[in-house]
């Protein structure tokens, strides 16, 4: 069979019929444990020697888990992958398991703000060199490398700047100087972009977003190389950052509808983009799809779409900003993202509260800052009520 298409993928990879019954959806297999045939082949399998399951905690996890890891990993391009129980685990894992006492991590320096708060306080007090580094210049990227620098991380766009980072120039880069790139591709997902392809070592997601997509989880994945994957085997066994046997079932429904999904987010949020970008009583907006942000050029090079995030500044400041968001009345007052619903939010004083104030205003994490999740509502209905909202203030 010819290779399948991107939403054949979402559908059908890594579903077949359940080998003992026939069902045709990929069943819950909620178990803690596995029972052996012998005592042998439990000894082989937790050597290593012999493929197969153990216990819940360590990979390869459950049957449910090995449908999920099979279908991101094709549509991501990677050979394999692991799952976790939240994106903020998926990222603890590959920072845990590539960086270890005396190695430096360069990081994109807009980052969500518990990615900020784990490199900055929690790598750093086990004796790790953090950066943060403005990654859409290649220069500082090149200039900031050192020779124990082991990781560089990217978000990618931004959260919640919308900033873009050229995902080959910088995998380019740190593959001379002896580094791995990580992605985190959470806003655009593999339907719109695809880090391993440009060069990436592994990419991950926060599962709770589009990957679920109906804000009814918690989960995290990492794809890459099988070898990539194996040599992480040690943090993720002991650590315990296991995804739930429900949650890996919740996730494999979600990539069914990703492709749908995703085309109706990236459609509303350009139309509200332009609605926005157009209203008098709004100073700015950020969507990578608009030829006004700065890095729009590298968003249609890297980008097949530009997803459903964006963020503005509305005339006014911070206190039109709340004004506008307590008007709403469809977009949903909430964080987090990528929930088939509008959710709207301020991250300074929510999703960004733990970096502090100098360092968001530096990198663009303004006071005014609204960031917006476009849901898959009629464009007009969510455009209808951001003008109620901005006729208001």
């Amino acid at each position: 069979m010819k290779k399948m298409k991107f939403g054949t993928l979402c559908v059908h990879a890594g579903e077949r019929p359940d080998p003992s019954s026939g069902a045709h959806t990929t069943p819950i297999y909620q178990t803690s444990t596995f029972i052996f045939d012998t005592v042998e082949q439990g000894a082989a399998r937790f050597a290593g020697e012999e493929d197969g399951y153990t216990y819940a905690r360590l990979m390869p996890n459950t049957p449910t888990h090995a449908v999920l890891i099979e279908k991101i990993a094709a549509l991501e391009g990677g050979e394999t992958g692991q799952t976790f129980s939240t994106g903020m685990a998926a990222i603890t894992g590959v920072a845990l398991s590539l960086l270890k006492k005396g190695d430096h991590l360069l990081s994109t320096d807009v980052v969500y703000g518990c990615t900020y708060e784990l490199f900055a306080t929690v790598l750093t007090g086990l004796g790790i060199e953090v950066s943060f580094v403005d990654t859409t210049d290649l220069e500082k990227v090149r200039r900031n490398l050192k020779k124990n620098t082991r990781m560089v991380f990217l978000e990618t766009p931004a959260n919640p700047t919308m900033k873009i980072c050229d995902i080959a120039a910088i995998s380019a880069i740190a593959r001379q100087a002896g580094a791995a790139t990580i992605v985190d591709n959470t806003f655009a997902t593999p339907m719109f972009q695809r880090p391993l392809q440009l060069g990436a070592d592994a990419v991950l997601h926060s599962c709770t977003k589009y990957i679920g997509g109906h804000a009814d989880l918690l989960g995290g994945v990492v794809v890459g190389s099988r070898e990539f994957i194996k040599n992480m085997m040690p943090i993720i066994n002991i650590t315990g950052l296991t995804l739930a046997p429900h949650e890996a079932w919740l996730c494999i429904r979600g990539l069914k509808t990703l492709h749908l999904r995703m085309e109706k987010h990236a459609k509303n949020a350009m139309e509200v983009a332009m609605f926005l970008e157009a209203h008098r009583k709004i100073a700015w907006v950020r969507y990578p799809g608009l030829p006004s942000h700065p890095q729009h050029k590298i968003a249609q090079k890297q980008m097949s779409g530009f997803g459903g995030m964006l963020s503005f500044g509305v005339v006014g400041g911070i206190e039109a900003g709340r004004k506008l968001m307590n008007s709403l009345e469809l977009c949903s007052l909430a964080v987090s993202l990528g929930a088939v619903d509008t959710l709207i939010q301020h991250p300074a004083s929510m999703t960004h509260v733990g970096i502090p104030k100098e360092v968001r205003i530096k990198t663009g994490i303004t006071d005014d800052l609204v960031r917006l999740s476009v849901g898959i509502e009629e464009p007009e209905d969510i455009i209808a009520d951001l003008d109620q909202a901005l006729e208001k203030l």
